[in-house]
């Protein structure tokens, strides 16, 4: 078992000073003001670097704040960049690391899902992506303690990804979904077509076009499944684009913050 995840975009998409990455977040945090008024069952989180993405990001993450201390478990699937592969990949880590800190994996439940089909280790798809990196260290500046089962979804569909998220969800168990949205339209093509992807993800439609639509989109599918079968409700706190957060706006990134409830 590698026991230590270790850290590897620390110093490229966030901080790798432990207080400079604390004042960025906090300042994140202090601009956001989230409106949602219900206890959040999921969220939907971009996962570009903070300078681009981390505004957006704390939107989501700031709704947590008064029921912080009910989550004792964080569920975080994030899409492959790196590693192609079919299903969904477990770690066999002990916990995972970051300029913050160590977050212990609750071996318990990935253990449990490895059991579903479609689910299995592979660390070589945790080894170089960020996408699921970058959102421990928002966790871990929201949240008071918990552990961690991460997952890495490859080629999946909806199906296989919604059982996974069904076995996991429970009252003290948080899923973040990471996602950016439309890649490298033109400023005013990417706001529409997020637009329309933002329609479909509140209309809990699972039929998202990845990357088209979503780089994350076959999570999101899957957890859009799960909510319209539980009667979730989706509310967007937040929809930007690179071209607003300090980019050009010739090839734009969307993000999109979501909270599910």
């Amino acid at each position: 078992m590698m026991r230590i995840k270790p850290a590897v975009v620390a110093g490229l998409f966030y901080p790798d000073n432990p207080l400079v990455l604390r004042a960025e977040l906090e300042g994140f945090f202090a601009a956001a003001s989230p409106e949602t008024v219900a206890r959040p069952r999921a969220l939907i989180v971009p996962h570009a670097g903070y300078r681009y993405s981390g505004p957006i990001a704390a939107q989501a993450y700031a709704a947590l704040r008064p029921w912080a201390s009910q989550f004792e478990k964080v569920v975080v699937l994030a899409p492959s960049h790196r590693v192609a592969f079919r299903g969904i990949a477990t770690s066999t880590a002990a916990a995972f690391q970051t300029p913050l800190g160590d977050i212990p994996v609750a071996r318990d439940l990935v253990s449990k899902i490895e059991a579903l089909p479609g689910v299995g280790q592979l660390d070589a798809a945790f080894a170089e992506e960020h996408a699921l990196e970058v959102q421990l260290p928002f966790l871990q500046t929201v949240l008071p303690e918990f552990s961690l089962v991460p997952l890495i979804v490859g080629d999946a569909d909806a199906q296989q990804v919604s059982r996974v998220v069904d076995a996991l969800q429970a009252d003290d168990t948080l899923i973040v979904v990471s996602s950016d949205l439309s890649h490298y339209e033109d400023y005013a093509s990417c706001k529409a077509h997020d637009r329309r992807t933002s329609r479909s993800i509140e209309a809990l439609q699972s039929d998202l076009i990845g990357p088209r639509d979503a780089c994350g989109a076959f999570p999101l599918n899957g957890l859009l499944t799960v909510a319209r079968q539980k009667g979730w409700q989706v509310e967007t706190l937040d929809l930007r684009n690179s071209g607003d957060t300090g980019g050009d706006r010739l090839r734009v990134v969307g993000y999109g913050a979501y909270v599910l409830h």
